[in-house]
């Protein structure tokens, strides 16, 4: 009786570590998103910006 409980327990504490690392995991993965998008936007502002002026003068 005392195995199943430790195994038990061991199920459940690995459950919640694998939640933590996989929200983790998705979490790095959206702020690399995040960050590519926001270099991208940076990017296209400014080949605008710079095509502008170039067309001007």
């Amino acid at each position: 009786m005392p195995v199943l409980l430790v195994l038990i327990f061991i199920v459940l504490i690995a459950q919640i570590g694998f939640w933590d690392t996989l929200g983790a995991v998705l979490g790095g993965v959206a702020m690399i998103v995040l960050l590519i998008v926001l270099a991208g936007a940076l990017l296209l502002l400014g080949g605008r910006y710079f095509l502008t002026r170039r067309r001007r003068g």
